[in-house]
């Protein structure tokens, strides 16, 4: 709890707001970005430019909630660019650092770091778009700073987007009565991310970064973004490579499983049509999310925005021209061990989940489920993790890249074998962005500081293929993934290998891998509970006995 509260202090300190500069004032030309919504003045750090909290569309408030983004307008005023932007509405989290800054609907902001040592304009850009489930998240975790990063790379241009999440960013409400109008409710914050991205090309030779060569990467929610807008035709021409970090396109859901978050909205505010709701005060909806927010969608395959079918649209050679980087971890999952309380109620927790997502598997896959777990000699739960490790991250970051590359795309995949020291998590989701940012004090995931030589190896070649397509560096070179499935290993000493295990081939046949994530209405009548009930009542029946026992044994002594 202290650290908690440590964290919320360190976190609030750096807020403050970005206000208008009087053209009285003088300012350091070399700290002036001239954007087409206004000229922003960041901050010099050891040779290092950082522009914060940036606008790159209009605030989503009002009339504009749940609406669309909408581009900012036209400004020549000159404005300060020395704080975050707001985070997106969440509810506070010890692990979602950026829920302990301020929040407001008003959260349509992006960072900059940048360099005036390299003059010229064709800089490689970087932008990055946070995880945290589609829910959470933000610019100001100091995860994601981006000096570190930029202090080594000095010819890369660095950007991290908010965007809008949970309740205001994905939530379906174009059933509604009004809800016409509101067709892209369910993917508003991707909606987001493509308008950040129409900001950078359109102002980023400010920063002296090239609009024609754009790197967009993420992690966890953000690799399943950078996944998706590869395939959404509004985002075409944004950017030339992608690099998605413990996701892909199975984080979606249909219209269908959408449906819940939207029934218990309408349930929790009585409300019965979209207007209701853009009338009420933004003090109920942060209470209504934080209520609801175990029920948060993942975007949504409608087959309009995002096709039915994200990864027949990779077979179908959407993707080819796009360069890409794809990767998980070799203990994923257990980064829930964490999130939901410790080991005790992940135990329980992942055995009744487990349970509720075979039940509706035909016979024929529940059979190659069974398969795979008797391939595993660890303990039960352990399978079960295992299990998720491949259904929800590894097998679909396999069938994306190898849908990619049958059609000609490029394409290099990681396996992340680095452990943290927290522990249980071993090698864990989201381990590796302390590495990948070089903010190697940030110890939240990776419970000690990150190894330093080889957090340099992993920045070095993100750095190295945002500029040329290429990730290898001297002295470890990455051999591109095609059928001899090479992968780098990131561990104490990285080389290529090829991952790819006998069982994982049992699983990989299932024709659907897309595990819907939530857990807030699992069905606890599953024979993991019947069992553990059973045991109880067995322990309970001998504690009897044994009362009755020792009550007999003092009856006789009296």
């Amino acid at each position: 709890m202290n650290q908690d509260k440590h964290t919320k202090k360190r976190i609030r300190s750096t807020y403050g707001v970005n206000k208008r500069i009087r053209t009285s004032v003088n300012v350091d030309d070399l700290l002036v970005a001239k954007c087409e919504n206004g000229s922003f003045v960041g901050r010099e750090r050891e040779g290092v430019l950082i522009y914060r909290g940036i606008p790159y569309a209009k605030p989503p408030v009002k009339d504009r909630r749940w609406k669309r983004p909408e581009p900012p307008e036209p400004d020549d005023g000159m404005y300060e660019a020395y704080y975050n932007g707001n985070s997106p509405i969440q509810t506070e989290w010890p692990t979602e650092v950026a829920s302990y800054y301020p929040q407001s609907e008003d959260c349509l902001y992006l960072n900059v770091w940048t360099s005036p040592t390299e003059t010229s304009s064709g800089k490689a850009v970087m932008v990055f778009f946070h995880g945290g489930s589609y829910g959470w998240g933000g610019t100001a975790d100091p995860l994601y700073d981006g000096f570190n990063f930029v202090d080594r790379h000095r010819d890369i241009v660095l950007v991290t987007v908010g965007y809008r999440t949970g309740l205001f960013g994905f939530v379906d409400l174009s059933r509604l009565p009004g809800g016409a109008e509101y067709f892209d409710s369910p993917n508003l914050g991707i909606l987001d991310q493509i308008e950040s991205l129409r900001w950078v090309q359109k102002n980023i030779t400010a920063f002296g970064g090239n609009p024609d060569n754009v790197t967009i990467f993420g992690e966890s929610a953000g690799g399943g973004s950078v996944s998706l807008l590869p395939v959404i035709e509004e985002a075409k021409g944004l950017f030339k490579r992608v690099i998605a970090e413990s996701g892909s396109v199975a984080l979606t859901f249909s219209k269908k499983e959408c449906a819940a978050f939207t029934e218990k909205l309408l349930k929790y505010t009585e409300v019965s049509s979209v207007q209701e709701l853009v009338n009420l005060p933004t003090s109920d909806l942060i209470e209504i999310n934080e209520v609801l927010n175990a029920y948060n969608n993942f975007p949504q395959r409608n087959g309009h925005f995002i096709p039915f079918n994200p990864l027949k649209a990779y077979a179908g050679g959407m993707t080819k021209d796009i360069d890409m980087i794809h990767g998980t971890n070799a203990n994923e999952t257990n980064y829930w061990i964490g999130e939901i309380g410790g080991l005790v109620p992940y135990r329980y927790g992942m055995h009744v989940k487990f349970e509720n997502d075979i039940r509706a598997m035909s016979p024929e896959n529940k059979s190659r489920v069974k398969r795979f777990l008797k391939t595993r000699k660890d303990l039960s739960l352990w399978k079960i993790t295992e299990f998720y490790n491949e259904m929800m991250f590894r097998i679909p970051a396999i069938k994306q890249v190898e849908n990619h590359t049958k059609c000609g795309g490029r394409a290099y995949m990681y396996y992340w074998n680095m452990p943290s020291t927290v522990p249980f998590r071993k090698s864990c989701h989201a381990v590796e962005l302390a590495y990948v940012f070089r903010n190697r004090a940030e110890t939240i995931y990776t419970g000690m500081p990150a190894d330093e030589k080889l957090s340099d190896m992993v920045s070095d070649m993100w750095a190295e293929f945002a500029k040329t397509g290429h990730p290898g560096i001297p002295g470890v070179p990455w051999k591109q993934y095609g059928k001899d499935r090479q992968t780098m290993v990131f561990s104490d000493k990285p080389k290529m290998h090829k991952v790819l295990e006998k069982q994982r081939r049992i699983l990989s046949l299932l024709p659907d891998f897309k595990i819907n994530p939530s857990y807030a209405d699992l069905d606890v009548n599953v024979p993991f509970v019947y069992k553990i009930a059973a045991n109880i009542a067995i322990v309970i029946g001998l504690l009897c006995v044994l009362l009755k026992a020792l009550h007999d044994l003092k009856r006789d002594d009296d």
